[in-house]
C-alpha cells in the first residue's frame, strides 16, 4: 500500500469520495453531515491523501487548515471492502506525521455521535485524540462528537 498526496482528478477517487458522501448522508441527519465535497477539498488549505494499492484506493484522509498551527482531519474513509486492515491506522499516522513536518501543532476532528461512528471514535482515541468542546465553525449538534490532540 502507498499513501500519496492525491490531486483529485482521477474517476476512481471522484467515485470514492462519492462513495463517502452518501455514506455520511445515509447516516447522518441533514445539517449534521459534514463531510467535504470534491470541491472543497480542491481548495487552498486542504492536503488530501489516498492509499493506494495498484490502481485501487484502499482509503483517503485529508487536513483542512484552520490557522497556522491548528488543521482539522477530513474525510477519513476506508474502503468497506477493505476494512480490518489497518488502513486507517496507517492513514491516521501518515497524516499525524505529515501534519507535524508541516509545522501543525493540533489536529482537531468531528465525528458523528450514533453508533455507527463508533469505530471511528476508537480509532481517534487509539492515536492520542481526546474528545473537546466544538472548534472552529462548529456548534453543538448531538449528532456530533468534537477531537483533538497535540502533535
Amino acid at each position: 500500500m502507498r499513501i500519496v498526496v492525491d490531486d483529485l482528478t482521477g474517476p476512481e477517487i471522484e467515485a470514492f469520495l462519492q462513495g463517502h458522501i452518501s455514506e455520511m448522508r445515509a447516516v447522518s441527519p441533514p445539517g449534521s453531515t459534514h463531510a467535504l465535497e470534491l470541491k472543497s477539498l480542491r481548495r487552498p488549505g486542504v492536503t488530501f491523501w489516498s492509499a493506494r494499492e495498484g490502481g485501487v484506493v484502499l482509503g483517503c484522509g485529508a487536513i483542512k487548515e484552520i490557522d497556522l498551527e491548528h488543521a482539522e482531519v477530513k474525510s477519513m474513509r476506508t474502503d468497506p471492502s477493505h476494512k480490518n486492515r489497518g488502513i486507517a491506522s496507517q492513514l491516521l499516522n501518515h497524516i499525524i506525521a505529515e501534519s507535524k513536518l508541516m509545522g501543525y501543532t493540533r489536529l482537531s476532528l468531528e465525528t458523528g455521535a450514533s453508533d455507527f461512528f463508533e469505530p471511528a471514535r476508537r480509532l481517534y482515541l487509539k492515536h492520542g485524540f481526546s474528545y473537546c468542546e466544538p472548534f472552529a465553525e462548529y456548534r453543538e449538534d448531538p449528532h456530533s462528537l468534537f477531537m483533538t490532540r497535540t502533535l
